[in-house]
């Protein structure tokens, strides 16, 4: 009998290399010494006799490989398994993904320099929670919101839960899960969430994803989104929330200002801060994009070009934007520009932009943007340091503002899947009742949703191309890759601990999403309103292209 061993000198890491193992039955026997046979009560693993080699015909028991670990053997001669679930369980194909692109034992790095607070766990004793399980659960928490906390634990250890482990193990209790929320922080989240998002910056480096063109320079975009959360005295105390000023809204709102790569929607980094009050929308997010010039230097580069809404301009930044990077931003109708040039040649011209005590030279795109069957136009007016007509003519770069719904609005739509009540008018989408715990929630949202995307993205680089129709035999985006069955396929592999990476980037590569449908509505509505004056007419969605009128004629 010659018989060789799978993966010679192996460790934790074969349980996740998705084999099973076959053995004949009449090979698997009890440890136990009195022969009797294994009840629920026993706690010990059958054990495998000398085995031989398998004929066809036989009988076999195939077992998946849930885990690798000293063995532990009673005098009764149970044989069990030293550990626990907190120590074997990992996120899967996120961590999977994680890892390639920041390099191995990224959470349990983490977990390693974070220090507790004594106030709610001491940490002396780790065997039904570990740091580094615990970052897990919150994690696997935000990917799931119609489960609590003890429920994230149950999925997590998956098959772990039924392994005989030497000193038996239990999902803890919600309190005690609360306690080591509280006793984490969001330091350890917040640290995850910035390693996600640089390693989504590194793989864009290194894959060509861009898709909108603006010659060299790698297109992003930037838009704010608010965040209910909680009614708590603490959370409205510290985060506020918009609308009248009085504090009267049903509930606090936090202000995010995610940062992303256009046709990737890959989130790249995020600031975040209270809802602005009585101060409004643009105060709010001025303020946290002014936070994010700071706080991610190699985003503000001149090797890309931030598009944004209307809510950015401002003298001041836009001369601290211009002088790290390249910005294509849509102006405000009440803004008034002086121009210093005649119409160029492609339709644009240059003009002075005054306030805060200073002035900046841009260049100025005017345009018409028509609908078939729509009554009136809209005029869009573009300022762009991009002042070079031949390499970014204006007609170019109208046409790439529009690409800043699909980075920014379109981005927010599908990471908000996964937040419990993130319609208009319902309850809050965290479920975090204190300041500290809403920034833990939302660093472990925001940096599932990316691994979730590098996970789609990766599915999409390995996807074969269309058989038929429009984009036969071309590459495959990472935006025609459904990020909700992206979602749901990640979040069952968690749950039933299969890891295979390479099939279930295969599946879901087969989920695509139609994209580029020329589909519009006459009034721009994220979601359909039960009011009785939403009627037909006001959100009709029309099927044409959008055609692009430059406002100014050369001289």
């Amino acid at each position: 009998m010659s018989l060789y061993p799978v993966m010679p000198g192996a460790g934790d890491g074969f349980a996740e290399c998705g084999l099973m193992v076959a053995v004949r039955l009449s090979d698997v026997a009890s440890p136990l010494r009195d022969g009797r046979p294994l009840g629920p009560g026993s706690m010990s693993a059958l054990v495998v006799g000398g085995t031989g080699r398998i004929r066809s015909g036989d009988v076999l028991v195939f077992c998946k490989v849930a885990a690798i670990a000293p063995a532990v053997v009673r005098r009764d001669g149970r044989v069990q398994a030293a550990g626990s679930p907190a120590c074997h369980a990992t996120l899967g194909p996120l961590e999977e993904w994680l890892e390639d692109w920041a390099g191995p034992g990224v959470i349990e790095g983490i977990a390693g320099q974070a220090v507790l607070d004594a106030r709610f766990v001491k940490g002396e004793r780790e065997r039904l929670l570990t740091r580094a399980f615990m970052i897990r659960v919150i994690v696997l928490m935000t990917l799931a919101p119609e489960a609590g906390l003890r429920e994230a634990v149950l999925a997590l250890a998956g098959d772990l839960a039924g392994v005989p482990w030497a000193r038996p193990w239990r999902a803890a209790s919600e309190r005690a899960l609360g306690d080591w929320r509280n006793a984490l922080g969001p330091g350890p989240l917040e640290e995850l969430l910035g390693i996600a998002a640089e390693a989504s910056r590194r793989e864009h480096e290194a894959r060509d994803w861009r898709e909108a063109a603006a010659g060299r320079l790698t297109v992003c975009s930037l838009d704010g989104t608010l965040i209910r959360v909680p009614d708590t005295p603490a959370n409205r105390e510290a985060f506020g929330s918009t609308g009248t000023g009085d504090g009267s809204s049903p509930f606090p709102q936090l202000r995010v200002l995610p940062l992303n790569n256009v046709p990737t929607r890959a989130l790249l980094g995020m600031t975040h801060g209270p809802s602005g009050g009585g101060a409004g929308k643009a105060a709010g997010e001025q303020r946290l994009l002014d936070e994010a010039m700071e706080k991610y230097p190699r985003l503000f580069t001149k090797g890309r070009l931030w598009i944004a809404d209307r809510n950015f301009p401002g003298a001041a930044r836009l001369a601290r934007l211009i002088a790290r990077t390249h910005v294509l931003i849509r102006l405000k109708s009440d803004i008034p520009l002086k121009r210093v040039s005649p119409i160029l040649a492609d339709g644009s011209y240059l003009a002075d932009l005054s306030g805060d005590g200073l002035t900046v030279r841009v260049r100025v795109i005017e345009y018409d943007v028509t609908v078939e069957g729509q009554e009136v136009p809209e005029m869009l007016c573009l300022v762009t340091d991009l002042d070079d007509i031949g390499e970014y003519p204006a007609a170019q770069l109208a046409a790439l503002y529009k690409w800043r719904w699909n980075g920014s609005e379109t981005a927010l739509r599908e990471a908000k899947e996964s937040l419990d009540g993130a319609g208009p008018g319902t309850g809050p989408m965290l479920r975090s009742g204190s300041p500290a715990l809403v920034r833990q929630e939302l660093a472990a949202w925001a940096a599932a949703t990316e691994m979730t995307r590098g996970v789609a993205r990766d599915a999409a680089a390995a996807a074969a191309p269309a058989r038929k129709g429009r984009r036969a035999g071309q590459p495959v985006r990472p935006r025609e890759i459904s990020h909700a069955r992206a979602h749901r396929a990640v979040t069952a592999a968690i749950r039933t601990g299969r890891s295979y990476y390479k099939d279930l980037t295969s599946e879901i590569a087969k989920y695509r999403t139609v994209v580029d449908r020329n589909r519009h509505r006459a009034r721009k509505s994220k979601s359909p309103s039960s009011f009785a004056h939403a009627t037909a007419k006001d959100t009709r969605t029309r099927i044409a292209p959008a055609v692009i009128t430059m406002a100014n004629a050369p001289a």
